[in-house]
């Protein structure tokens, strides 16, 4: 009843509804009706998910709009898993393995995935699935010791993997390492900002796990980059980053970030304006204990 709700409301804010598959409809607003997928947590960092409308504002340049649409039933997710085979991960393969099938585990039935690798080359699934056996037979079985880690070409063609998918998109990347920073003359070098530009353009929300290694322990984690880079991938998309120690559970990990995003909060308001810009984009709570995560902006419809 609750999605039924959803999608009457955006129907009397003359949005529309499109089917992905036969079965499975989506959010699709018009094109000025702005989804905001948001997660919710208390100050213990549990999420919070019995939460309504009258709980939310969402701020367009700084300025409070109407919520026209409320929906915390969980929603079908579209998920590109991007997995670092580059040389250092090596020696996390079977824990790869292991929180992979976590992940498949926690997946709905309405959930597609596609798997991708990024070492000395980066390739993707061809199209999405749900079907558990063939994406565990995506899943790396060897690592090239000497592969480079080329993050951000991957995120790039991740992004572009989605293609006109609609509804909420989702990358989620694990990694050791930082940007391998190296290109062709057949491939421009991407930068983090690049991504995130795009990510936000597009609506694509991105999450990271960032593995921390033993050869790491002892000069206090992460190189700088990537403890700078990830987090801040998942923030300004609204995502979530997660950092992972020898000890940790790896995949515990990946069905958290699956968990999370089934009970996430879909608001949906009208853009102000027309216009074509990127406008600043913020979600506070009534309840100054609740802390929100959404992406930071969107760009508005043209004309």
């Amino acid at each position: 009843m609750r999605r039924l709700a959803l999608v009457l409301a955006l129907t009397a804010a003359g949005a529309s509804v499109a089917a992905v598959t036969s079965d499975q409809q989506v959010f699709r607003g018009r094109l000025d009706t702005v989804p905001v997928y948001t997660t919710v947590t208390d100050k213990a960092g549990r999420l919070v998910t019995d939460l309504t409308r009258e709980d939310f504002q969402v701020f367009d340049n700084g300025k409070v709009q109407q919520i026209t649409a409320f929906d915390n039933t969980p929603q079908p997710i579209r998920l590109i898993v991007m997995l670092d085979v580059s040389g250092s991960m090596a020696p996390n393969l079977r824990l790869m393995q292991i929180a992979c099938d976590q992940l498949f585990k926690h997946l709905r039935p309405d959930d597609l995935v596609k798997i991708g690798t990024f070492g000395n080359d980066i390739t993707i699934a061809p199209t999405f699935t749900n079907d558990v056996a063939i994406l565990r037979a995506s899943v790396p079985t060897s690592i090239s010791p000497v592969a480079p880690t080329p993050l951000y070409r991957a995120l790039d063609q991740a992004q572009s993997a989605f293609a006109d998918v609609q509804g909420r998109r989702v990358v989620l990347v694990l990694s050791d390492g930082v940007d391998s920073r190296s290109f062709t003359f057949k491939e421009r070098l991407m930068t983090v900002v690049e991504i995130i530009d795009r990510a936000q353009r597009e609506d694509i929300m991105m999450y990271g796990i960032g593995l921390r290694g033993a050869a790491t322990l002892g000069s206090g984690g992460f190189d700088a980059s990537v403890s700078a880079e990830l987090p801040r991938l998942a923030a300004d998309t609204g995502g979530g980053f997660y950092e992972i120690l020898p000890r940790d559970d790896l995949g515990a990990a990946f069905a958290k970030v699956a968990d999370e995003l089934h009970r996430q909060y879909l608001i949906g308001f009208v853009a102000p304006a027309a216009d074509g810009k990127v406008h600043k984009l913020e979600v506070k709570m009534n309840k100054p204990d609740l802390k929100p995560r959404a992406r930071k902006t969107y760009q508005a419809p043209k004309g």
